[in-house]
């Protein structure tokens, strides 16, 4: 038995440095192959999370510019009185009772404009310091005896006699909307700036994501993390990453920061720290650690299972970005900055025939300021919805702009169809599809929609071409009479 034992001895060393020779091969092979995995999964995760802050950012100061345009356009409603724009509280002459019934009125009036905001201020105030509408405790007392001359100094912008402020006397509780009505008259909106939080809503898969808004001397007018930094300049971290920086994404060993500007020197500043991101790829190289030692033993198998349990995570958080980056949120269909990336790379694709198709909503912005922005944005929603039904799902739709749509018809059409006679019975199909839509609380308001067509490579030979071809047409349609759709020609301002 000693000498059968003595003769195994060698055999077993054998087997011993097999062993240990095929977990050495397979385990270096496991580590080279997840290394190069994990730096191209590292890469494409950041661009990836890096594309839908971007998105995210801009369409947050697309919101806000949204929300103080209806803030503008609210006030300037109240001109629709006469009395509004042409009665003078510091006039002398005017008899107490006709000043009385007059400002009456007018308040009747401010008070209707105004009953669905939640405004804190909604009024006009006079030279002498005498108001009407709806004044708070809180502006009058911060104001006092200088309440004119004060808010008369936020109005900045001669050409439309008007102006923004926030923390206007060290006050960043509210922002103000100031608009001249005459030499002795202001009418003064306001609101709380906590009210900007919906619009500063983030996506569930970025729950960790900081959002400021900050004025032009980078001071914080909003702040989603702490209120108390409303008012102190933005904190050092984010500073020194967006000096000198407007309109960007900025991404280190430590943040992810991106700035857009708003239209009245506003800026929407967001930061998600870089740990944060990759928090899915960590998770994922804690179990490489673990799954390379079995890989050791059970080498090919385990090898495989380990590079599935790598990226799976990972592509699934980077593709539930994606999809919410590209989406507007409100209509379903492909935002701007998607729908052009989508449009750029496909045009041209394969030598394939495709046509570019504008859709623009007639006197949409009467719709808001006549019915609303809830009846505005049933518009929208429609418009979205009615586009879905008539394309395919191999056609591009995307909204380009407030009330401007825009689709690249990819699809072929059915057998025995010219392609031309497709795309035009599309065009027809979109304007039919308003012909019947009518909207407000009794239906009466009539919708309908302006379209442009330009075919590639006829019109245009890249996106940029055909974009100008078919706006051209689009403008045709526009000055025609709209409600209607136009194919744009072969020869410069020659259309069909």
């Amino acid at each position: 038995m000693k000498e059968h034992s003595e003769s195994q001895k060698p055999v077993n060393k054998l087997k011993y440095y097999l062993i240990v020779g095929y977990t050495l091969i397979a385990l270096v092979a496991i580590i080279i192959v997840t290394v190069l995995e994990r730096r191209v999964t590292i890469d494409n995760l950041r661009d990836n999370v890096s594309t839908l802050a971007s998105s995210l950012s801009e369409q947050m100061a697309m919101n806000l510019d949204g929300y103080l345009n209806r803030m503008e356009s609210v006030a300037t409603l109240a001109f629709a009185e006469e009395d509004t724009y042409k009665y003078d509280a510091t006039d002398t002459s005017i008899d107490e009772y006709d000043a009385v019934v007059r400002e009456k009125a007018i308040s009747d009036n401010l008070f209707g404009l105004c009953i669905m905001d939640n405004f804190v201020d909604y009024g006009i105030v006079y030279r002498n310091n005498h108001t009407v509408g709806k004044f708070s405790n809180g502006t009058t007392s911060q104001f006092g005896d200088s309440l004119f001359v004060d808010l008369e100094s936020i109005i900045d912008r001669q050409r439309s006699n008007d102006g923004w402020s926030a923390g206007f006397g060290d006050n960043y509780k509210r922002i103000y909307y100031v608009k001249r009505i005459h030499e002795n008259a202001l009418i003064v909106v306001s609101f709380y700036a906590d009210e900007l939080r919906n619009l500063f809503e983030t996506s569930e898969d970025v729950e960790d994501m900081s959002v400021r808004l900050i004025n032009e001397d980078h001071n914080v007018l909003y702040s989603s993390v702490d209120s108390e930094e409303v008012g102190k300049p933005l904190v050092d971290k984010l500073q020194n990453r967006i000096m000198g920086a407007e309109d960007a994404t900025l991404l280190d060993n430590e943040y992810l920061v991106t700035i857009n500007s708003c239209g009245y020197k506003w800026y929407v500043v967001t930061s998600i720290p870089t740990k944060v991101i990759m928090k899915e790829q960590s998770e994922a190289q804690a179990q490489i650690v673990i799954m390379s030692i079995l890989a050791a033993i059970l080498a090919v198998v385990i090898g495989i299972a380990l590079s599935l349990k790598f990226t799976k995570p990972v592509e699934s958080y980077v593709s539930d970005l994606d999809i919410k980056a590209k989406k507007d949120q409100l209509t379903g269909v492909f935002n701007k900055l998607s729908f052009e990336n989508a449009a750029k790379n496909s045009i041209g694709r394969d030598d394939s025939k495709s046509a570019l198709i504008l859709v623009d909503i007639d006197d949409f912005k009467s719709v808001n300021d006549t019915l609303g922005h809830i009846y505005g944005d049933e518009v929208l929603a429609m418009t979205g919805e009615s586009l879905r039904s008539i394309f395919g799902e191999d056609d591009y739709i995307g909204r380009i702009g407030g009330d401007e749509f825009s689709v690249l018809v990819n699809s072929t059409p059915p057998t025995g169809v010219e392609y031309r006679d497709y795309i035009i019975g599309k065009c027809k199909e979109i304007c039919d599809a308003f012909r019947n839509f009518y909207t407000g609380e009794q239906g009466g308001y009539k919708i309908s929609v302006s379209v442009g067509c330009a075919f590639y490579p006829e019109h245009g030979e890249d996106f940029k071409g055909l974009y100008n071809s078919a706006d051209k047409a689009l403008y045709q349609s526009k000055r025609g009479g709209k409600d209607t759709f136009t194919v744009a020609g072969k020869e410069g301002d020659d259309y069909e």
